[in-house]
């Protein structure tokens, strides 16, 4: 046998091994897609392996510079960019094929290599769509040429990394549609049950305004002509113990008439007459009938309007009825002479908020959940229906009604409402 058929038998043989290595390593790649960083580390690895080279590493390139991904020795701790701009990734990127150099520093036109490498054979990854995303670069100690098979086998492994790169990316932009998709679901699922328990609500509220009134007229009719009868004995002359007997029958008869009417109120629903209001001019005309109340007339009621002019749509009637009732809780709330703060805030939110503040003894915390539950009263002649009715009207307003109590700060209770804005307006119309 002559040496040249020697020669290249024993060549073949290489790449034969070559082949099977190649074959063998690629085999045991297993990548899933959260473990991205160490399936490349294994191809950078499994490359300067096969084809014996000193170093290599898998790039991503992106806006003109490229982010080590993975490299076959340890570059330390941090991230590793660089810029693109004459580099010999650069070129690989620029022309989108292989790049074997022999001699990087004998060639400087094909771009920059690390110092202390001469070597170089960069592949381009490219994904199912042909777009060249990063690269696998090889660089070697020493001037070394690199033969068509080894360049082969470089392109195989960048086509994995190239592959896993873009499914990783596919994985993690599909990871935030879900998370999107499952935030909107909660959302909108939050919302759907806020509009059955709405629609329960009304349905039930119908039921019961619709039994109420029936009832209500029913107990109504005798109760009148009770009262007629007791109102006629006032007219004759009883003895004392008599008189004192009629005087509490009436005054039974007139809360449970009372009582009958704020059913009424409370089971109705709040049909609103809806106009635009001017919340500082609105708290200050009804000031005025407030302090005339029997529980004001001995506290002093300081009004701190906002600072610029607010205006919301609502019911001029039924939102007085709303800061009566809060008001005269709030006087009877406290002693003769204390303060009760009521102010205007304009909120950033397209809210306005409005508080009624008195001190006084903090309301416990059990009895606060309470308030604005039907037929719940801390008073011994109260219906119970105050609040709840109060806090019905704010609702129908689109509004928020809440009450809070500490030590501190005694207590506030706040309406929000929402301001004028052209898009009510244009509703409204």
């Amino acid at each position: 046998m002559s040496k040249a058929s020697g020669k290249t038998t024993l060549l073949q043989k290489q790449l034969w091994q070559r082949e099977r290595r190649a074959i063998a390593f690629l085999s045991s790649l297993n990548y899933r897609s959260g473990e991205l960083c160490s399936y490349l580390h294994s191809i950078a690895c499994g490359v300067s392996e096969l084809l014996e080279v000193d170093w290599s590493v898998v790039t991503l390139c992106q806006k003109d510079f490229e982010r080590v991904l993975a490299s076959s020795i340890d570059m330390g701790q941090g991230e590793h960019i660089y810029s693109l701009h004459g580099l010999l990734t650069g070129t690989v990127i620029e022309i989108g094929r292989p790049l074997a150099v022999e001699d990087a520093v004998k060639n400087p036109e094909y771009g920059q290599i690390p110092e202390g490498y001469y070597a170089y054979l960069g592949i381009p990854l490219r994904t199912a769509e042909g777009k060249v995303i990063g690269t696998v670069c090889s660089f070697h100690r020493q001037q070394r040429a690199f033969t068509p098979e080894e360049i082969q086998v470089a392109e195989i492994f960048a086509e994995r990394a190239a592959t896993a790169i873009d499914n990783y990316h596919l994985y993690q932009q599909q990871c935030q549609f879900n998370q999107v998709l499952e935030s909107e679901v909660e959302k909108r699922t939050t919302e759907l049950r806020v509009a059955q328990a709405k629609l329960v609500e009304q349905e039930r509220l119908a039921a019961i305004g619709e039994f109420a009134a029936m009832i209500v007229h029913e107990i109504r009719n005798p109760l009148t002509t009770m009262l007629m009868g007791l109102k006629y004995f006032k007219k004759t002359v009883l003895a004392p113990a008599a008189k004192e007997r009629l005087s509490l029958a009436l005054s039974e008869a007139t809360r449970l008439e009372n009582l009958l009417s704020e059913i009424l109120l409370y089971a109705k629903p709040q049909v609103l007459q809806v106009g635009e209001l001017d919340v500082n001019a609105f708290i200050r005309e009804l000031l005025k009938l407030i302090t005339e109340m029997p529980e004001a007339l001995s506290r002093k009621i300081e009004f701190i309007p906002s600072s610029a002019t607010v205006k919301i749509l609502g019911d001029q009637d039924k939102l007085k009825q709303v800061f009566i009732n809060i008001v005269r809780n709030a006087c009877e709330a406290v002693s003769p002479g204390d303060v009760i703060r009521w102010e205007v805030e304009n909120l950033s939110s397209g809210k306005v908020c409005i508080n009624v503040c008195n001190g006084g003894e903090p309301i416990p915390p059990e009895i606060l959940s309470k308030l604005t539950q039907p037929f719940f009263s801390t008073k011994s002649g109260g219906t119970g229906l105050g609040l709840a009715i109060t806090k019905r009207i704010v609702n129908a307003h689109g509004g928020e009604f809440s009450i809070h109590s500490d030590a501190a700060s005694g207590t506030t209770v706040t309406v929000q409402l929402p301001v004028v804005t052209a898009q009510n307006l244009l509703h409204r119309s």
